[in-house]
């Protein structure tokens, strides 16, 4: 049985993406606030559960966002663009070279999350697996989790 409060991480090579699903106990216009609001986001971005050191999102399609931790000197902002903004069900960015997007639908008093990382080849794929992309972006969606609890 899946647990509905951890995430759940797969990797389909054919279409070279990285899907995570889980759902949160918030309400969808909630959980669409903490991804888009820089006083949310900035709670439970980092995957070590530490608040960013800064956190910019200019929320438009092609509006730019950069979220820096406070380790950064080790790590680069995370920074992208946003292509699509559909509040409060879906938001689709880029960044890192590869294609984000952020499903939220209703599950009674809880939204089901689904969340996919769609990279532009196979090698573009196994690199953001190497270096981490995949665990880290299930610790940061459990952090997520937790901070709407």
């Amino acid at each position: 049985m899946m647990d509905p409060e951890k995430t759940q991480t797969s990797i389909d090579r054919a279409t070279h993406t990285i899907t995570f699903e889980r759902t949160v106990t918030a309400p969808r216009e909630q959980v669409f606030a903490a991804w888009t609001e820089p006083e949310h986001l900035k709670h439970w971005w980092d995957p070590t559960g530490a608040p960013l050191a800064a956190c910019t999102v200019d929320l438009r399609p092609g509006g730019a966002f950069a979220f820096t931790n406070r380790d950064s000197a080790h790590s680069p902002p995370f920074t992208g663009s946003y292509v699509a903004i559909e509040r409060p069900a879906r938001l689709v960015f880029e960044a890192m070279g590869a294609v984000g997007t952020v499903q939220l639908a209703p599950a009674g008093d809880a939204t089901r999350m689904t969340v996919s990382i769609r990279c532009a080849s196979a090698e573009h794929l196994e690199a953001f697996v190497r270096i981490g992309v995949a665990d880290g972006t299930a610790r940061t969606l459990d952090n997520l989790g937790r901070y709407l609890r």
